[in-house]
């Protein structure tokens, strides 16, 4: 795309859409956030106290028993707590900019105190040794009951905040016949619908398997069941982390970067798919379980390649927004575009290093997708190592990059530290390099995940890894430098920033734009693709759950290793 192809069909100074109603943000988008950095910094010490452990460096307290601990309060807090409470309040500020005010303020304020008290009630577990389960808590190994039920609490809390998103795109939807509601509500309503529908995979184990199991009701429990009940859930977890992000990059990054969103309606396109696509994939993360039949893998396996196709859509899009910013702030030549974007604006830089590391996440998920592929990096380090380019790189960071972004917003303050916020980004792209990289090539050479102690009884085989793991774990302090600068801007802006008022949000203008706006096209029937999203998972998981519900089953009794 050449410059003189850009510059006369658009301009910089374009106002982008902007709805007549702003009003001051909601304190429940602010609390949502406080819940969100909180959980961020303790999940952060928790995973650098892992990675000098694994590489075998004495720590105080250093224990089998301190180190299940830490990954498992690790695993709670950033992937279901940090998350869920930043996602909430990202769709609460996309909410109050579409309509002008949250729907169900008290009900939306019950269930941030009814997660939080989940959140609470569960970590409070970990922390006193009791419930070392992990982050995927399979069964046989056993929590604390009030781990189980404040999960479940947070779950139900979350369902709330899904109601509410959907019930702004209604009433947007109302307020405009005929006009599609903006991208940012569009992303946040198809991620509430996705969410809905795959927890219910873990409602029913908690409910069904675990807590009566870790009350004593029953005494043995299905592992089996338990996993793909997980499962069901546990992958389109990693689209509800991906979607918001995806937002972000198509809402925001291009305003931000200077120019314009070059298709709105492909981003259109994209959240619905991933709406249809994203929970009939689970079967591909139990390859090598029993009980489940080669053809339904297979079936998966499938699924899981097609949902591909709306991120390489995402990739050109948002490629091809950039060279547009680049090329409109002087950008020549085939990548002179790159140079010129704003590398200090730390939401751009968040965003940009963010991508650069989920593109290697991206080729290692084919590879963990693929069935053979797949028997060689099973419980290595390298799965470690491949979900931290995506909800440690893609989603996390950037969340933090849009919180820098957003924070000001929302409680308006301007940004302290700004220093630290534009280092921070970079920080964690090396930290995550040195981490993930080197978790990759040592799970290739065969060091198997979650393990407390990596030497092996000085085995032949440990040393091949050693220096590896060593690599790792200044990957780990670096990281914890990096989010300690993003948690220290946070807690200075929220506490301390100069009160002023801050500019609007406002969303990206699409590249072409019809000069009377788009219009409701098929993309847009969010309930229509629910349907479809509903007919899908019962084709993928029906069969093969009736199967597990009727094959020989003797349970197993809880284990309590720490």
């Amino acid at each position: 795309m050449s410059a003189d192809a850009v510059k006369p069909r658009i301009s910089v100074e374009t106002p982008s859409r902007v709805l007549p109603r702003e009003e001051p943000a909601n304190p429940l988008i602010r609390a949502n956030i406080w819940v969100a950095v909180l959980a961020f910094g303790v999940a952060a010490a928790m995973a650098m106290m892992q990675a000098i452990s694994r590489a075998n460096l004495e720590l105080p307290y250093r224990s089998a028993s301190m180190y299940y601990m830490s990954v498992t309060a690790h695993g709670v807090l950033m992937a279901l707590v940090f998350t869920t409470f930043f996602i909430m309040a990202l769709g609460y500020a996309v909410a109050q900019k579409e309509n002008g005010s949250i729907p169900w303020p008290r009900f939306s304020w019950a269930m941030f105190w009814l997660a939080l008290a989940g959140v609470v009630m569960a970590i409070g577990t970990v922390f006193a040794f009791k419930s070392s389960v992990l982050y995927t808590f399979y069964p046989p190994l056993q929590a604390h009951p009030l781990f189980y039920i404040g999960l479940t609490l947070l779950v139900v809390g979350s369902w709330g905040w899904a109601a509410s998103m959907i019930v702004a795109w209604r009433r947007a939807r109302a307020a405009n016949p005929g006009r599609p509601v903006s991208l940012a509500m569009h992303a946040t309503a198809a991620n509430a619908m996705l969410w809905l529908l795959a927890t219910m995979g873990v409602a029913a184990e908690m409910l069904f398997l675990l807590i009566p199991w870790s009350l004593g009701l029953v005494k043995t429990v299905d592992p089996m069941l338990a996993r793909t009940l997980f499962w069901f859930f546990g992958h389109p977890l990693v689209y509800f982390w991906i979607l918001p992000a995806y937002a972000i990059w198509y809402t925001v990054l291009p305003r931000e970067a200077g120019g314009k969103l070059f298709s709105e309606p492909l981003g259109r396109m994209v959240f619905t798919l991933f709406l249809v696509l994203s929970t009939p994939v689970g079967l591909h993360h139990q390859f090598q379980d029993p009980g489940i039949p080669a053809g339904w893998k297979l079936f998966h396996t499938f699924n899981t390649m097609i949902i591909s196709f709306p991120s390489l859509v995402t990739a050109f899009t948002i490629v091809a927004s950039l060279e547009v910013a680049g090329r409109l702030r002087g950008g020549t030549g085939l990548f002179g575009w790159i140079r010129t974007l704003p590398w200090g604006n730390p939401l751009v830089s968040s965003v940009l290093l963010g991508c650069l590391l989920f593109l290697v996440g991206g080729f290692g998920g084919a590879i963990n997708a693929a069935y053979a592929l797949n028997s060689v990096v099973h419980n290595t380090a390298w799965i470690a190592a491949h979900f931290h380019l995506t909800v440690g790189s893609a989603a996390a960071l950037t969340f933090m990059g849009a919180a820098y972004w957003l924070v000001p917003k929302v409680s308006g303050r301007e940004l302290e530290l700004k220093l630290l916020a534009k280092v921070q980004p970079y920080l964690w792209f090396i930290g995550m390099a040195l981490f993930s990289f080197t978790g990759h090539i040592a799970g290739l050479q065969g060091l198997p995940r979650r393990v407390f102690a990596t030497s092996f009884g000085d085995a032949a085989q440990a040393h091949a890894w050693q220096t590896l793991t060593s690599i790792s774990a200044l990957g780990g302090v670096i990281l914890f430098t990096s989010a300690g600068f993003f948690v220290l801007v946070m807690l200075g802006t929220l506490l301390a920033g100069e009160r002023r008022a801050q500019p609007p949000i406002i969303w990206a203008e699409s590249l072409g734009e019809p000069p009377g706006g788009y219009r409701t096209g098929l993309w847009d029937r969010l309930g229509l693709w629910f349907v479809v999203a509903v007919v899908l998972v019962a084709i993928a998981y029906a069969i093969p759950l009736w199967d597990l519900l009727h094959l020989t089953r003797y349970g197993s009794p809880g284990f309590k290793p720490f």
